[in-house]
Parts: C-alpha cells; structure tokens; sequence
C-alpha cells in the first residue's frame, strides 16, 4: 500500500487497474486450481466406484450360497464325459450347472485379482492355482475378506464377533439360462447385484473412502 500513488486522478485510476487486474488474475488461479482438483476427485471417486462394484459383483458370485454345494469343481465336461465313459453331446443339468458355476467363479477370480487388495489377490490366486491343479476350491476365506473390505469402504461398521455367519459358497445359477453361456449368466446376476452396490457406493465415496481402499487388511474374522 505504499506504493500506491493516488496524487492524481490518472495515477489513481492507474492504480485501481493494476489492483483490478492482479485480483483478477489471483481469482483465474483460484478457480483453474479449483477446477482441476474437483475433476481430480471426480476420477478418483469413478475409479473407486468401479472397482468397489466389480469386487461387490465377485462377492455375489463367489459367496451367494450358504447351503448345498459351497466349493467349485474344476472339472470340465470333457473331463465328466471322460469319467462317465459316455461321448455323447448330451450334457446331465447337474454338470452344465457345476460347468457355470466354474465359469462364473474363474471371472470373479479374475477380477479380484485385477482389483482386489494385497490379501485378496494373493487369496483369489491361490484359488486359481487350485482350479488349474483340478482340486476343488473352498470360496468361504476369500468372501470373507471381501466382505470385510466393502463394508469398511462403505463406512459400516463391522460385523459383531458374536454374530455366527455360515460358511458361503459360489451362487448356484438357474437351470433354465441354457441358451447364454455359462459364466455369463450367473455373472450377469452378480453384475446386477454390483450396480445396485455401485449405486451405494456413490453415497458414501465422497466421505473417505479412497483411504479405506489402502487398506489391506479389514478387521473382519469370520
């Protein structure tokens, strides 16, 4: 201020300008700074509400049953005609079920792996390696970190260690999608199932969640 020069009207108005056109330029930083750090949260909170959905969508695949059948066989129909003895086309309901349940969990695997945490990658590729090997693959430790881990990122708070949780399998499709392909169907449902999470998910990212997606460890133990 004091340099100001206010001695005459032609300095004066001199000086309003100058004033008028640093304040200008400050405001211009300020909203370009602004602007750039909003669409930076906008792809951040995208990125995030992608990757939660397809981790919900596995989730739904990988834990949507508590009875029957709770582990994938790694068989192929090939493998089940083979043991049958049988080199017929015909297909029994039970394998092509038990076909699009392997294909549906391989696609979920897939994904975590893409997405998942340290945990959950090193979990679904264990899972993997036991599909290759043709052993048959338990679902239930890898659901339960992933269900940790989306009820954290939503900002819910933790199951009670008192509340008892059955052990859960891969979703059993329906028997009348024979005209999809395997995976696809029962895929289809998770995706369904992810979207609407997809949706909750919005509600809650812009409250911390892309901290809560460092984590790699929830503190969930069922």
């Amino acid at each position: 201020m004091r340099n100001l020069d206010f001695s005459s009207w032609q300095a004066l108005l001199s000086t309003l300008f100058g004033l008028a056109i640093i304040t200008l330029i400050g405001v211009g930083i300020r909203l370009l700074t602004m602007q750039l750090v909003q669409q930076r949260r906008e792809r951040e909170n995208r990125q995030i509400n992608e990757r939660l959905r397809s981790l919900i969508a596995a989730y739904k695949t990988l834990g949507g049953s508590f009875t029957g059948e709770l582990t994938v066989d790694p068989r192929h129909l090939r493998d089940l005609r083979r043991l049958e003895g049988d080199a017929a086309t015909d297909v029994l309901p039970s394998a092509e079920r038990s076909r699009r349940v392997r294909d549906a969990v391989e696609a979920a695997l897939s994904d975590i792996i893409l997405l998942g945490t340290e945990e959950q990658v090193a979990l679904a590729a264990n899972a993997a390696e036991e599909l290759v090997a043709g052993r048959p693959v338990h679902t239930h430790e890898l659901v339960v970190s992933l269900r940790g881990f989306i009820r954290k990122v939503l900002d819910l708070e933790p199951i009670p260690l008192s509340v008892v949780i059955p052990n859960q399998g891969p979703s059993r499709t329906v028997s009348g999608g024979g005209k999809s392909s395997g995976g696809r169907d029962d895929g289809g449902r998770g995706g369904k199932g992810g979207g609407g999470g997809g949706g909750m998910a919005g509600a809650g990212m812009g409250l911390g969640a892309g901290m809560a997606l460092g984590d790699d460890h929830p503190g969930e133990h069922h």
